[in-house]
This record gives C-alpha cells, structure tokens and sequence, in this order.
C-alpha cells in the first residue's frame, strides 16, 4: 500500500514535469545508452554515489540490477551501503524534514524522471543530460549554484568535482517581444577552477547516468521493443498465410 501511494504520487506529477522546460533553455540530444551494459552499469555506480544520498528511487529495487548484468555479489559490494539490502528498494536516507531545512523542499524521487521531463522540446533523457551540464556559479544563490535549465533551482551541483567550478557569461539585449524590456542572453560558460574531467570525460559519464535513470524508468524497454520485433514478423508472416489461403480458396469459386 505505501508503495501504491508513492507510485500514484509520482503519476500525479508527471504533467506538471513535462512542461517544466516548454519554451526554456534548448536542450542537447543525449546519447543512447540503453544498450549499452558496462555504461549502464557506470551509470548505477554515479546513481548510488552522487544521487542517492538526497533523491530516492523509491520503485526500483537493488537486485533489478541484475537485468543490467551484475551479479548480486556485486550489488552488494559495491552499491549498497551498510544497511540496505540486495532485495530492497533505493532509498536515501535523507528525511523530508531535514531536506526542506536544507534546500528549501524535499528532492523529487528519480524512479521515472527521465520519462516525466519529456516534452515538446526533448525527450526526458534530453532535459536530464542538459541540466546536469548546465551548472554554473552563483554566489546570490543559497546553495551557491545555479542552472540555465531550471533557473534558480534548490539542488547544489552534485558533480562539481569532476566537470569543475564555471561561470555563466550573459549579456544584455532587448526583449523582441518588448522593446522596453531587457533580457539576458547567454554567451557560454567560463571555467574557473577545473574539475577531475575534460569537458568530453564529464560529457560521457552523464551520458551513463542519465542512460541508466532512463533504464530505471522503464526497465523493460528493451525486452518489450524485442518481443514487439518479433511480434510484428508474425503477423507479417500470418497476413502472408492467410493471403494466400483466401486466393486459393476463391481460385475454385471462381
């Protein structure tokens, strides 16, 4: 039951997501990941170390990883930490109480956040690439980070150790649809302090992340689009049959 009202929770969100970026900062294509196993299996790695400790994912559990070709002796070395179990769910520990004192509302759960950021203007993977690259410095912020995604947002740059400290250089130009107004356009980013990655090095491990956020919003994705494959020749093949059959059999009526 408690994991009913988590799912339906999610579900209740998911229009409201998918308009979050409608008209925003254009979004980069994300690379596919899907089939691709020791990246999927990075990817769980970044999830456990650098998203599990504030966000859940609360409709996944730790021993589906073997779909991804781990083994459970590996889960449990590698990505569990001391309390959780191999059959258990992927939960933060992280209470909703001190995630509101912290950072002002408690972190979304990420169990299907690449299918509810879709939208006209990208597909989910395509928001979550985008915003985890678009970080820059922002001493007027609280959490002293902001982002060209979701402007103003409460998360910290997580991954600032490994893509480094950037600035964001804007300039000001007139409002096209006002010509009283001003607004600020982006030019590109100043690096400042660099991080343990090139910009091609973090480029890729993002792209591992967010193939495996993807992977955990619809784990079955592939075995579905297989089977679908399959399917599809069988009914080609029995259209074809059944073609036939009706010519032969209106051959003699005829």
């Amino acid at each position: 039951m408690k994991l009913l009202k988590k799912l339906l929770a999610v579900i209740a969100l998911l229009p409201a997501l998918a308009l979050a970026n409608e008209g925003g900062f254009p979004l980069d294509r994300a690379p596919d990941r899907s089939h691709d196993l020791s990246s999927l299996q990075n990817g769980a790695r970044l999830f456990v170390n650098y998203c599990l400790n504030c966000h859940s994912a609360s409709l996944m559990r730790y021993n589906r990883l073997r779909d991804i070709g781990l083994t459970e002796d590996q889960i449990r070395d590698n990505l569990l930490f001391t309390s959780d179990k191999v059959g258990g769910l992927m939960t933060s520990n992280l209470t909703a109480a001190d995630a509101k004192k912290w950072f002002g509302a408690a972190p979304p759960d990420l169990s299907v956040i690449v299918r509810a950021k879709s939208s006209g203007e990208g597909s989910g993977a395509d928001w979550v690439y985008t915003y985890l690259r678009t970080y820059y410095k922002d001493d007027a912020r609280a959490t002293g980070w902001n982002n060209l995604v979701f402007p103003n947002v409460g998360m910290p740059h997580v991954l600032w150790e490994l893509q480094g400290v950037r600035n964001a250089k804007f300039v000001e130009e007139k409002d096209p649809h006002d010509p009283t107004k001003t607004v600020h356009k982006f030019e590109g980013f100043e690096q400042i302090k660099a991080g343990k990655l090139n910009a091609q090095e973090y480029d890729a491990q993002v792209a591992d992340l967010v193939g495996f956020m993807g992977w955990m919003s619809e784990p079955g994705k592939n075995k579905r689009q297989q089977l679908g494959v399959w399917v599809l020749l069988f009914m080609s093949l029995m259209v074809l049959l059944t073609w036939r059959l009706n010519a032969s059999y209106w051959k003699e009526v005829k």
